[in-house]
């Protein structure tokens, strides 16, 4: 990431119309869909209300975020239906996913992808970039960007715990290798996302369960974390 520059910033597990309305003026640059097995979990209709949502509001000349679907290990033809009903612009895959199929997601649909990374929570060594290159290379050429996330033994990621970010350099120089973005998720909030943003400037961050208040997304949450992170 270029110095003076910010992270982009993906709110996830967008579920309501009304709390999108409430932050469509914020300097948001991603809206995450979770199509996954979770208590955030939307219906393609459901999304594809949400998107409607935002095309209105871009045709009246409103700058909207672009819209992310988050899927674990989907079929070709779950994909197929759910893009049928609502159009993204980016496709997450959080799993075994190979890189044939991402290759074959954006071909396909002509949508980016970004492919998590599930880092453990207990894990304690920092990987070597050959180790790293080992992973992931063969997905150079197939993704638009890599996310760190914080494995979840259930749904692969969205735990909304944090990891030991002194792994992070490494995916970077990776990530700057293969000309890729390097996005961090796990345990974001807005009292440690300045934290992140000022060690190691990832290209963007991802946040879903610390901008929320009971299970609900908070605009008072969502309104502080985009502005920790962007100054706006």
């Amino acid at each position: 990431m270029a110095v003076g520059t910010f992270p982009t910033v993906k709110i996830c597990g967008l579920q309501s119309v009304e709390v999108l309305k409430s932050i469509i003026n914020l300097p948001i640059d991603h809206i995450g869909f979770v199509f996954a097995p979770s208590k955030r979990q939307v219906t393609p209709d459901k999304a594809g209300e949400l998107i409607s949502y935002l095309k209105t509001e871009a045709s009246r000349g409103i700058s909207i975020p672009l819209t992310v679907g988050v899927f674990v290990n989907p079929s070709k033809e779950q994909l197929t239906e759910i893009l049928a009903a609502a159009p993204l612009d980016v496709v997450q895959l959080h799993s075994q996913e190979t890189p044939e199929f991402c290759s074959w997601v954006r071909e396909h649909f002509g949508v980016q992808v970004f492919k998590s990374v599930s880092i453990s929570k207990t894990e304690n060594k920092v990987p070597s970039l050959s180790e790293v290159a080992a992973q992931l290379d063969p997905y150079s050429g197939s993704v638009d960007a890599v996310l760190l996330d914080t494995f979840d033994p259930v749904y692969g990621g969205g735990s909304g715990k944090t990891f030991a970010w002194d792994c992070i350099p490494v995916y970077q120089e990776w990530a700057r290798l293969a000309g890729v973005k390097l996005l961090v998720a796990g345990g974001l909030q807005p009292d440690n996302v300045n934290q992140l943003v000022e060690a190691y400037r990832p290209d963007g961050v991802d946040v879903s369960s610390g901008v929320e208040t009971d299970g609900v997304k908070d605009i008072a949450k969502i309104t502080e974390f985009v502005e920790r992170v962007t100054g706006k």
